[in-house]
């Protein structure tokens, strides 16, 4: 099960924001930018800018999120966002031991399709093994006939085998991922992937990433999730049908 923590995020980021849209609307100095910015007065220009879709004060604040427990494939989706930073266990240098995996509800739902699944990632253990145990050998035997000592020749082999034998490993293998995002493109994460179109495993992260960022700026994220929350749904005849029923989740979801 994947498992997200809202794990560092921008210092009073509404504060930070109102400061910004002061300046942009206001003659004052960087000096008195500041003054007077009370709770109501942050509020007022929170809701200013969010109305009228100024959104480029909202850059100035970021959220960084550990995520774990989720697919290559989640991962594949995650960084098509290009406006994050992304880190990433990394399969070239940690070894996949009998690696954890993610199965799809409907799969682990049907139990003849959970025994086929349960089978392909057993054989990919084992390929994986197979072929890290090969070329480690291989690469070990050139290192020490190079002159290289055994300890030093054990642990670059490995290093160099568990390379090429990660190609073996599936979508399903679970990863870790640490991402930060700026407020701007997190409204537009949300927005696609919180969508019930959205493929389910993302759909369920980016709603549990927004339901944590609304705890600490629920102002800037009150209109966030799928477009059919704020209005119409854009996507016509692809269109999941239940905007009744997603519109009374994300209000839910904000606590109104």
């Amino acid at each position: 099960m994947s498992k997200v923590a809202l794990i560092s995020y921008t210092k009073e980021p509404e504060f930070l924001v109102a400061a910004a849209a002061k300046l942009c609307y206001s003659d004052v100095s960087i000096e008195q930018i500041q003054d007077n910015l009370t709770k109501e007065n942050t509020k007022k220009f929170i809701d200013m800018l969010m109305d009228l879709g100024h959104e480029s004060p909202i850059e100035h604040i970021s959220f960084t999120f550990g995520i774990e427990g989720v697919s290559r494939s989640l991962l594949a989706q995650l960084t098509r966002h290009r406006i994050a930073s992304y880190s990433v266990q990394s399969q070239r240098y940690v070894k996949e031991n009998k690696f954890e995996f993610v199965i799809p509800p409907q799969i682990e739902s049907n139990q003849k399709a959970k025994e086929e699944f349960l089978k392909a990632m057993d054989e990919d253990i084992k390929h994986y093994e197979k072929i890290t145990n090969i070329l480690k050998t291989q690469y070990k035997e050139e290192l020490k006939n190079s002159g290289i000592e055994e300890k030093r020749a054990d642990s670059i082999s490995e290093k160099k085998a568990i390379e090429d034998a990660r190609f073996v490993l599936p979508n399903a293998c679970a990863t870790q991922i640490i991402c930060t995002f700026n407020a701007r493109s997190l409204l537009n994460f949300f927005s696609h992937r919180c969508c019930s179109r959205a493929q389910w495993e993302i759909r369920e992260v980016a709603t549990e990433m927004l339901s944590q960022v609304l705890k600490v700026a629920p102002e800037i994220f009150r209109k966030a999730g799928p477009p059919c929350v704020r209005g119409d749904c854009p996507e016509g005849k692809m269109s999941c049908g239940k905007t009744i029923e997603i519109r009374e989740k994300f209000l839910n979801l904000r606590g109104n």
